[in-house]
């Protein structure tokens, strides 16, 4: 999530994050005090010795701007505003090292083996940090000359995939970074978020734009994309048809209060983080091929009774994608006498229209000539108003 508050679930394992903070917890019924607590600004400060080659010393709070699982969840990994990597191992709960970054990072992923995280940080690099040896320094991988925004990795870890303020998304080989395999360049705005289809290697959703999608969520059991705005307290529901490479429009669900994170969870269903002390998560299921709120389980209430808890570190902290990199530029911005990251033509919509949110960009194997991949491009609006029956196919659809 572009900000300071998150929500991340993997297996059994549920993380909120927000300001300095995460909490982790069991969604199993059976585990009641399964609670883990962590303040980085409490987190030990590293010498500048293990810091980037020009790296100053940092004194920042301790904000995570950043947190990812491993595939099988035996590891969680964030990065905060003081230019450090927090690795920690999860069963159980327990911080494994501390590491300084060069930069304040951006994003960060594990790769599919688990033997490494990258971390993409704001002048455009990526650097790996082994996890196998905790407390050994970054390598850097491969550079943009531009902010990077998201950074993914392919199933079979051969490729990298990054996402630039530069409207581009690049496609790299892992064994060889500098080797450029190709750029999917259908965007005209900033690119916000990719993901990698975990049932389809060979597809990639990404989003861009002022008002782009601000998280990604896919659901294995049923092909479902959940797709999060940023400002809207709605999520938007797909269906992946990818036989015939398309997003087909299932449903959205419109809730009360500004929605913070969504991640779907394999067993239970999409848990929703909402900006609402009483009921800051909800929690949905498909019944009847429609996505709907279920009664508050013992689950359900054990978690929300911990965030209301823990609700200081929520409240007030939510950054939208544009908020957030005009927060990380900043700096740079008042030394060149900037004002504003977003071009102009970003800042002028349609009202109806929440932006150019999605792509859905085709890596399949039928489009394999001479090793050399190829991406077709697809592409979609979404309003405000209700849609009905709208697929993804090769043209700009309009609102209906």
């Amino acid at each position: 999530m572009a900000g300071s508050v998150g929500l991340a679930l993997c297996g059994q394992t549920l993380v909120v994050r927000g300001g300095s903070r995460f909490l982790a917890t069991s969604t199993a019924s059976s585990d009641d005090d399964s609670l883990f607590i962590y303040d980085c600004s409490a987190a030990e400060k590293k010498s500048q010795e293990n810091k980037g080659e020009d790296a100053p010393l940092d004194q920042g709070s301790g904000v995570i701007l950043a947190s990812t699982f491993s595939k099988s969840g035996s590891y969680f990994a964030l990065t905060d505003d003081s230019k450090r990597l927090i690795l920690f191992r999860t069963k159980p709960w327990q911080c494994l090292s501390v590491r300084t970054v060069a930069r304040r990072c951006t994003a960060l992923t594990f790769i599919a083996s688990e033997e490494k995280v990258l971390v993409a940080d704001k002048s455009g690099d990526v650097y790996s940090f082994s996890v196998l040896e905790p407390h050994g320094c970054g390598h850097l991988e491969l550079g943009h000359l531009s902010m990077l925004l998201d950074v993914a990795v392919s199933p079979d870890d051969r490729f990298i995939l990054t996402a630039d303020r530069d409207e581009k998304i690049r496609v790299s080989w892992a064994a060889a970074p500098h080797s450029i395999e190709s750029f999917c360049l259908g965007h005209t705005e900033f690119v916000s978020r990719i993901s990698v289809v975990p049932t389809q290697p060979g597809l990639l959703l990404s989003s861009s734009g002022r008002f782009a999608a601000s998280r990604i969520a896919f659901w294995c059991q049923e092909n479902c994309v959940a797709l999060l705005c940023d400002g809207t307290p709605v999520v938007y529901i797909f269906q992946l048809d990818a036989r015939r490479q398309q997003l087909v429009y299932r449903q959205q669900l419109a809730l009360q209060h500004q929605v913070w994170d969504v991640a779907f969870e394999e067993t239970q269903g999409l848990w929703v983080l909402q900006d609402c002390q009483e009921a800051p998560l909800v929690l949905y299921r498909p019944v009847g091929g429609q996505w709907q709120s279920v009664p508050e389980s013992a689950v359900l209430k054990k978690i929300s009774g911990v965030l209301r808890g823990n609700w200081a570190m929520l409240e007030g902290l939510f950054l939208s994608t544009v908020d957030h990199l005009r927060a990380i530029c900043r700096p740079k911005m008042s030394l060149l006498g900037c004002s504003s990251i977003v071009s102009q033509g970003a800042s002028v919509i349609c009202p109806l229209l929440v932006g150019y949110v999605f792509l859905l960009l085709s890596l399949s194997s039928k489009f394999l000539i001479m090793n050399m991949w190829r991406f077709t491009l697809l592409s979609a609006k979404f309003c405000y108003v209700p849609l009905k029956n709208i697929t993804l196919s090769g043209r700009l659809l309009r609102p209906m």
